[in-house]
């Protein structure tokens, strides 16, 4: 049984935020990154532990590029909780 898919809407702000920010300097990059954070997380359902378990505990970490981090939680659903730069200090 696949889990349903559910973006925080602080997850959904981190991404319009990175994309919006990357588009300034380069479009297509911009687009890119965005279908392959997209992408990653459509494929959660079909393999919600694929990732790493997460630096804050209940949570797991699919790295995007050597620059992003998708943050989600696996309960009943899969809930995406935010797209981190990987410089970022997180938690």
């Amino acid at each position: 049984m696949m889990l349903p898919l559910i973006w925080h809407d602080d997850a959904l702000d981190d991404l319009e935020r990175i994309i919006d920010y990357i588009e300034a300097h380069n479009p297509a990059a911009a687009q890119r990154l965005g279908s392959v954070i997209r992408d990653t997380a459509e494929r959660l359902p079909n393999h919600p532990y694929l990732y790493r378990g997460g630096r804050i505990a209940g949570t797991r970490e699919a790295l995007i590029t050597p620059n992003y981090v998708l943050v989600y939680r696996v309960t009943d659903i899969i809930e995406v909780l935010a797209v981190i730069h990987t410089r970022q200090q997180y938690p």
